[in-house]
């Protein structure tokens, strides 16, 4: 049985221990029904400057989310009460803050459904500590507007906004993951040029990536559901079989 004692004096601790050093550093919100893991994951995320909260269900995760508006959330898939996935439905229709997998299981079935419903990134326990902390830092990366200015990327009313973080289609802002904003403006600004699958994993994850090509798959038909009028016949987001995808800015 999990001690919610427990829990409540851990976030205690770290909130007390780390306020005043922290107070400008990101907010990861880790969801786990396992103390153990919750407290070995936090104490080393604070070490290396992040400010930690923690959660052993579905359930509490979305109450503290929508109370501390976290920059991050690490989260379990089989948890009681609420499990990951149920926490996705729920949570993405009001946060499209960055979402990382943390699972045991190794079936693909399982990460594509999570990528799916809306996560970011996945990691497949066991895994170190310091590979956790570059799947953050990519996926942080990901959610922060970019540094270089970048004008608005307009085409048959899809506009892009870099700078803003933002996208609207004939004016309506749609709503995206912050991975899957940063596909799409990785080959939006440059339209024309075939990216391949293995491209796109390193230039969103970096050198924490995992070779599962579904992954960038799943994004991108995510990606059209949202832009496209007719996601099975795509015009912005072509596929070039056998190699990846490209940006097309031609007559439809």
């Amino acid at each position: 049985m999990f001690d919610k004692g427990k829990i409540k004096n851990l976030n205690e601790i770290l909130q007390s221990k780390f306020k005043r050093e922290l107070m400008q550093e990101k907010m990861i919100l880790i969801v786990d029904d396992k103390f153990s893991v919750t407290r070995m994951i936090s104490e080393y995320l604070v070490s290396k400057g992040f400010k930690i909260l923690v959660a052993n269900n579905g359930v509490q995760a979305l109450t503290e989310a929508r109370i501390h508006h976290p920059d991050l959330i690490l989260l379990d898939i089989m948890m009681p009460h609420m499990d990951g996935y149920e926490f996705i439905k729920a949570f993405r229709k009001e946060s499209n803050t960055p979402i990382i997998l943390i699972t045991a299981k190794i079936e693909e079935t399982d990460k594509v459904i999570g990528l799916e419903l809306g996560a970011d990134d996945y990691i497949t326990k066991p895994f170190s500590l310091a590979e956790l902390v570059a799947r953050i830092h990519a996926v942080l990366r990901r959610s922060e507007p970019s540094m270089d200015p970048l004008q608005m990327i307009e085409i048959l009313g899809l506009q892009i906004f870099p700078d803003q973080y933002e996208v609207r289609k004939n004016g309506k802002i749609i709503e995206l993951t912050p991975t899957e904003f940063e596909i799409l403006i990785t080959i939006a600004k440059q339209p024309g040029r075939v990216f391949t699958r293995e491209h796109l994993l390193r230039e969103i994850q970096g050198e924490a990536y995992e070779s599962l090509e579904k992954t960038i798959n799943v994004h991108i038909r995510n990606l059209r559901v949202k832009i496209e009028d007719d996601p099975s016949n795509p015009i912005f987001i072509q596929t070039v079989f056998g190699v990846g995808y490209r940006f097309h800015i031609g007559s439809a």
